[in-house]
């Protein structure tokens, strides 16, 4: 059965990252409580939001090149030691994947440096607005890292000096739709902690590329993986994503609070969170992953564990009767102290048991101190964590529709996108709301 790769940063020419680790049994068994951010939570917990927040600005720092302001991209993956260690994959160095900076403008916000925050969100403005090839209000899954000092857009690649040519990337020049949804959620933020008129303006540019582009209304309707390939043959993604759908809602509906358009997003959000509440496997108390190619036959089989936690930490209306989906977690992607990427996983994912942390506190009240020991355990010498602790773990899932097999993978390597999960958990931050635990980010369910 082909398998699709979701909107994250990882999905680029290669792979990318995920874990390893040890026993804590019944980490979901937390009492309801609602904890008020890092400051109440464990000192372990507390050094995780500042370290974590430390290596975010010093990523920046690193990256700007020396270039104090103006629009920035940070690198997605960078070794610790380039003498030790797997080597870096050519198409990962100096790539900067859309999601993963959307998730660091966001983290960045909730460690309080809005001015990091904003250079970001000013930089996919300005991708959308000077692509290379389309003016229609794309973005591409992964810029080249460093400030923005071209006319255009910059798309990652390198020159290969034995075959004498310019080697890039098909995932990397495409545009997954999640992707798309995460910059309009890193606008929102933005627009939320200071409004701009240009965030706002653009968050809903990317909705309506979104709505324009990949709407697939064939039952069950929502919307669909996106576009891939090389821009003089892109073709669509015809699967449809739960994780991607659920990104979509939120976002739809954050945009319709803000006024203008907001009956059209209004539809959207609700067009993409039925989706969601169609994936919701009632019989086995889990969400389905989405939909297999034709995009209407619901794929049953694997598990994603972000589409498992996303649409409880987002929390939408209606959500309480999904809690029980924890237990299924829980059975199903633990993996030693931490979780992992698929269904009965190899290896620990950082960045899906930062998220696992991030929705215990949203809906639980708090997170088992283990799990914040274990994310503290992945700190690099660089600031950054790493994606796994294991030296590669699998995902079950295709890099791209040119994959012939399931050839996504994570590897040890330090990882922005891991980074910016483990400070929104630790500071007690909601990417998809804006707010804190400590703002009552997420309401209470009924027990």
């Amino acid at each position: 059965m082909s398998v699709f790769p979701f909107s994250r940063t990882l999905v680029s020419c290669v792979a990318a990252l995920a874990a390893s680790a040890l026993p804590m049994p019944g980490a979901f068994a937390q009492p309801s409580g609602r904890q008020a951010g890092p400051q109440a939570g464990s000192a372990t917990q507390q050094a995780l939001a500042r370290q974590s927040c430390e290596g975010l600005r010093r990523a920046v720092a690193e990256d700007q090149k020396g270039a104090a302001s103006g629009p920035l991209f940070l690198t997605s993956y960078r070794l610790a030691d380039p003498k030790q260690g797997t080597p870096l994959e050519p198409a990962l160095a100096g790539a900067a994947f859309t999601y993963d900076n959307a998730l660091a403008g966001i983290a960045l916000l909730a460690c309080g440096d809005a001015a990091s925050a904003r250079r970001i969100g000013d930089a996919v403005v300005r991708a959308m607005e000077r692509d290379p090839n389309a003016a229609d209000g794309r973005v591409r899954n992964a810029y080249r890292a460093g400030p923005m000092t071209e006319e255009k857009a910059a798309l990652p690649g390198r020159w290969d000096a034995a075959r004498n040519q310019w080697i890039a990337d098909a995932y990397q020049v495409s545009t997954a739709t999640g992707n798309v949804a995460w910059a309009a959620l890193l606008l929102l933020n933005l627009n939320e902690a200071e409004p701009s008129p240009a965030y706002l303006a653009g968050a809903r540019k990317l909705l309506g590329w979104i709505e324009q582009r990949t709407r697939a209304r064939n039952a069950p309707d929502g919307y669909n993986g996106g576009w891939y390939g090389w821009d003089n043959a892109q073709r669509a993604q015809t699967w449809k994503s739960t994780e991607h759908n659920i990104d979509i809602a939120m976002a739809a509906a954050w945009a319709a609070r803000a006024g203008g358009q907001a009956e059209a997003e209004r539809q959207q959000a609700r067009t993409a969170l039925d989706f969601v509440g169609r994936m919701w496997n009632a019989s086995e108390q889990r969400f389905n992953i989405g939909t297999k190619e034709d995009g209407a036959t619901i794929a049953t089989d694997g598990s994603g564990l972000d589409a498992q936690l996303w649409p409880l930490l987002a929390a939408p209306e209606g959500s309480c009767p999904w809690m029980r989906g924890l237990d299924w977690v829980e059975k199903h992607h633990r993996f030693g102290e931490g979780y992992g990427f698929s269904r009965n996983p190899d290896g620990i994912w950082t960045e899906g048991t930062a998220q696992a942390a991030a929705t215990l506190a949203a809906r639980k009240g708090a997170a088992p101190e283990a799990l914040w020991q274990l994310l503290a355990s992945q700190r690099a010498g660089n600031g950054l964590y790493y994606a796994t602790p294991s030296s590669r773990i699998s995902t079950g899932l295709a890099i791209g529709p040119d994959s012939t097999g399931a050839d996504f993978f994570y590897y040890r390597w330090p990882h922005l996108g891991a980074t910016a999960w483990i400070a929104l958990a630790a500071t007690g931050f909601n990417p998809f709301t804006g707010k804190t635990a400590a703002t009552g980010a997420t309401p209470p369910c009924p027990t």
